[in-house]
């Protein structure tokens, strides 16, 4: 499925995008993939600011690879948001529109003129997306809200890494990527609803109180653990609340994950009687010790060695891949994962694909992201 968007579930609606960098327009993505037309609202000079937030002097075209990722198959509208005559058009593109995402700070919509208060008054059917750091209240409503620094102000760093290797936040941008599929479900909601009533809605979402949904499970124990904080293990910590030997382990020619299996098991499997006579709850209790034995174990052998032992056992055990590993994998091969995107001139780049299928296929956009203000002329005389 490529570039056709009719039976798409999403197809006819307008999604107007006023976010930046990645929470906001990943979840503007993921309406895009499904049908809907995307249009990004940019300032005039330079756009959003992730045009120009190049790695790795990675580009497509004048703008950062990244930026594509996240914005392959939108149109651009350029209006200074400031000026009474852009405000003007872009009231007028918000009257036809069916989703309207921002992710500024608390109060700066409603500086401009375009807070849900407002807007639903130029259109009463229109769904709102607001996308924050730490809510619209509070102490820390006016911090930056950004992935890394909300991973270290949620805990989130004290789960990660074994016991001595202090906070370890997640390589990637986590938080960022929850907040958007939980605004995302929060549209699709009111969407379904306005199917019924008639009428829009208002959907707020932010990084801090995603982060403490992500962990709920860990959360939860914590809470209900007299509020102590959880220890992780020195040997293989992957949760602070699962058994031992729960983690993952060096071998001697790479690294394995273990799951949840029962010790009596794993005594028998691993020659290791020693551990065979702990209970469960004693997993717990003692999991330096039991951890420190199976990594002892693990180092003498390859990673296949331990695999062809425990896979035949119904053991829940993987090898830990690292990315050029995985792509090479005939795992990655039939999830068939990839796509690639174009630009006009023919530029190209290879990037990942929708993670929804819609009536057994995954939809897919090869257009990647618009040049800035690509599209103004012709949605300001049209709308």
């Amino acid at each position: 499925m490529s570039d056709n968007v009719d039976d798409l579930p999403l197809a006819g609606l307008r999604v107007l995008d006023f976010a930046q960098f990645l929470a906001g327009p990943v979840a503007a993505l993921r309406l895009s993939d499904l049908g809907a037309e995307v249009i990004k609202v940019e300032r005039p000079q330079g756009g959003d600011l992730c045009r120009s937030m190049v790695v790795n002097d990675q580009r497509l075209g004048d703008d950062s690879l990244v930026f594509h990722t996240f914005n392959r198959g939108k149109k651009s509208v350029a209006a200074d948001l400031k000026q009474p005559d852009d405000l003007a058009t872009v009231k007028s593109l918000i009257e036809t529109a069916d989703v309207m995402i921002h992710n500024f700070r608390p109060g700066v919509m409603e500086r401009i003129g375009l807070d849900y208060d407002t807007v639903r008054k130029l259109n009463p059917r229109l769904v709102y997306g607001s996308v924050t750091g730490y809510g619209i209240s509070g102490p820390w409503r006016d911090k930056p809200g950004q992935d890394l620094l909300v991973q270290s102000l949620s805990g989130i760093a004290w789960l990660s890494g074994n016991a001595d290797a202090g906070p370890t936040p997640t390589g990637f941008a986590m938080l960022d990527v929850a907040t958007a599929g939980n605004l995302v479900q929060g549209i699709l909601a009111c969407l379904v609803r306005r199917g019924t009533t008639g009428k829009g809605g208002l959907v707020e979402v932010d990084l801090l109180t995603s982060a403490i949904d992500m962990t709920f499970e860990q959360f939860t124990c914590f809470l209900n653990d007299g509020g102590k904080q959880p220890v992780r293990t020195e040997i293989g910590n992957a949760n602070p609340y699962q058994p031992a030997p729960y983690g993952l382990y060096e071998t001697a020619d790479g690294h394995m994950a273990f799951a949840m299996t029962p010790l009596a098991t794993v005594a028998e499997l691993l020659e290791t009687p020693e551990i065979g006579h702990y209970t469960q709850d004693q997993a717990f209790t003692h999991l330096n010790e039991i951890k420190s034995i199976v990594a002892g174990v693990f180092a003498q052998k390859p990673t296949q060695h331990w695999l062809d032992i425990l896979e035949p056992a119904g053991i829940w055990c993987a090898e830990v891949l690292d990315w050029p590993q995985f792509v090479s994998s005939d795992g990655f091969k039939a999830a068939d994962l990839i796509q690639t995107i174009k630009l006009e001139g023919g530029e190209s780049a290879v990037t990942t694909k929708c993670p929804i299928r819609i009536d057994g296929v995954a939809p897919m956009k090869e257009a990647a992201a618009p040049l800035l203000g690509a599209d103004t002329d012709a949605l300001a005389t049209t709308g």
